[in-house]
């Protein structure tokens, strides 16, 4: 990516670009919006509480809005600064999901209905919140929308941002709070308040500071990226770079040392695989998203020490080209690592690369040959893939059914317990800010708020997760969590059944939280092992056959 040579690039772009040390507030780029649209249809929001600083709760609603296809070419619609924007990637549209929210959330529940009552409850907080900011007098609809006007959509004339009573009130705001009044401005395409709350949050975000700061700034810059339809540039953009040096971890590798999210999933998965093939003399084992290949190093390890001696192993690994950004270098990589823990394990082993992506793989790619027990996994990769409301193929359906007429000994999958897939805009953004909100606070026990590697880590590999969900719609939008239960809807049409899993799997899973914050628990529910953050499920495991 490069900057151009007058301007540097707003917020993430300059995260890009510049040394921790010199990130600096960061301005609002210039917009225009051509033939934008967000429409929630008629779908169910979902309801999210928070608390306020004098320890009152209240309850805020997605709601039902459309905003038409409208040309903002007058300077009231668009906001200007010194900065350079980012690039158009042309219009989207939201998809709608009527049915599911999230059974928990992080701190309260969620609700799935939608109600008149919780409905006003979100209009006349975001209503408060724009008085504070532009006084009693401000010309505000019910709806929480400016007026429209004729020739143009815009502000009434007094509805004026009084920035020195802004400046006075902000120490006393809720960031949640304006975050959600902002995102309620961008999904009914109201961009002058939109404009004026990302002004308020500017003074309110930093990556350097809190929990809810830092996933604020993220946040922020996904709106922006979504009023500028520049969301999946980012995305693209914002890989996690190889290490310079032999010395330096990769950005990934910070996070997998600070929060077990990754090691819970190479974990449980082990633990069951090592159940399930315990008697088998070929193994097969076909990863859709091999990464470093450090799983199997352990796996291997322990079936070298059966009784009978080691297995014959074979190992397929599916992984796009631009995991090469995290790895320094191509799936050859890992078959080299792999093939020297197996020569040191003795155990008889050959690597078979795939280098594409998921949705692309078919059966002839995985050369699963007779007399092999194959055994598949799945860590945090299904939701990248399509599914039918995205498109006709749908990718994410077809994979779990191509898997079964393998006749698998086993399948291990791991996933967010997060429901950002077909949820409409609005929604969508307090699910992300509700998932996020608990994630941000679980790595921030791991490194001092200071610390540049976790800043790092977390620009580089969790903000682009969170811009792609809050800026791209359609096939765009890659990052399309789903509940555990909407899984278990999909494999049991496959053909699937559930596989219990044993206390050795739960026990594993618990030594593993040992060396991580006594916030971090396990839970096992369904059949399934929940891993948790407090009160709030962060990711699920479970296994099939």
């Amino acid at each position: 990516m490069q900057t151009s040579q007058k301007h540097r690039s707003a917020g993430i772009h300059r995260f890009y670009h510049q040394p921790v040390q010199e990130i600096d507030p960061y301005g609002l780029s210039h917009i225009q919006i051509l033939n934008n649209m967000y429409s929630d249809g008629g779908s169910q929001g979902a309801a999210i509480s928070f608390q306020t600083d004098q320890g009152e709760f209240f309850t805020l609603e997605s709601s039902s809005a459309t905003a038409g296809s409208i040309n903002y070419d007058s300077p009231a619609a668009s906001v200007s600064s010194n900065r350079s924007p980012f690039s158009p990637q042309g219009s989207h549209s939201c998809i709608s999901d009527p049915h599911h929210s999230p059974d928990t959330a992080y701190g309260s529940p969620l609700s799935g209905s939608s109600s008149a009552d919780e409905d006003h409850i979100l209009r006349q907080k975001l209503r408060e919140l724009e008085i504070s900011l532009l006084g009693p007098e401000s010309d505000i609809t019910d709806s929480g929308s400016f007026c429209f006007v004729s020739g143009g959509y815009q502000a009434e004339s007094s509805a004026s941002w009084d920035w020195n009573q802004m400046m006075e009130v902000i120490p006393r705001l809720d960031l949640k709070h304006v975050l959600l009044a902002c995102a309620d401005a961008v999904s009914n395409a109201d961009i002058q308040r939109a404009a004026g709350l990302m002004h308020v949050l500017d003074q309110m975000v930093s990556v350097s500071g809190e929990p809810i700061q830092r996933l604020g700034a993220y946040m922020l810059e996904g709106l922006r990226a979504r009023l500028e339809l520049s969301g999946s540039k980012i995305y693209r953009a914002l890989k996690c770079e190889a290490p310079i040096s032999s010395d330096l971890m990769t950005y990934m590798g910070i996070l997998y040392q600070i929060c077990p999210y990754w090691k819970f999933a190479y974990t449980s998965a082990n633990a069951v695989i090592q159940e399930a093939v315990e008697y088998e003399p070929r193994i097969h084992i076909i990863d859709f998203q091999i990464a470093q290949g450090s799983q199997w190093s352990v796996l291997m390890q322990k079936l070298a020490c059966r009784p009978g001696g080691p297995p014959v192993i074979r190992i397929t690994g599916v992984d796009d080209s631009q995991s090469a950004h995290a790895r320094g270098g191509g799936l050859d990589i890992v078959g080299q690592r792999l093939s020297k823990a197996a020569a040191e394990c003795n155990v008889p082993f050959e690597f078979h690369d795939v280098a594409m992506d998921g949705c692309e793989v078919q059966l002839e790619h995985l050369r699963v040959q007779p007399g092999e027990a194959v055994v598949v996994n799945f860590p945090y990769v299904l939701h990248h893939m399509p599914d039918e409301s995205v498109t006709t193929w749908n990718h994410r359906d077809r994979l779990i059914r191509m898997v079964k007429s393998l006749s698998p000994r086993i399948v291990t999958l791991v996933e967010q317990e997060s429901n950002t897939n077909t949820k409409p805009f609005f929604p969508r953004f307090i699910e992300t800010l509700d998932y996020y909100t608990a994630m941000f606070e679980s790595i921030d026990v791991g490194r001092p708020k200071d610390d540049k590697q976790r800043i790092n880590a977390e620009q580089h590999c969790v903000a682009r997760d969170i811009v792609n969900m809050i800026a791209c719609e359609e096939a765009e939008r890659v990052e399309r969590h789903e509940l555990l239960a909407k899984w278990r809807s999909r494999f049991t049409m496959a053909g699937f059944n559930q596989y219990p899993l044993s206390s050795s799997v739960t026990t594993a899973v618990r030594d593993l939280l040992k060396e991580y914050d006594r916030n971090y628990s396990v839970q096992e529910r369904d059949w399934a092992l929940y891993l948790r953050w407090r009160h709030r499920d962060m990711a699920t495991s479970s296994a099939w056959r």
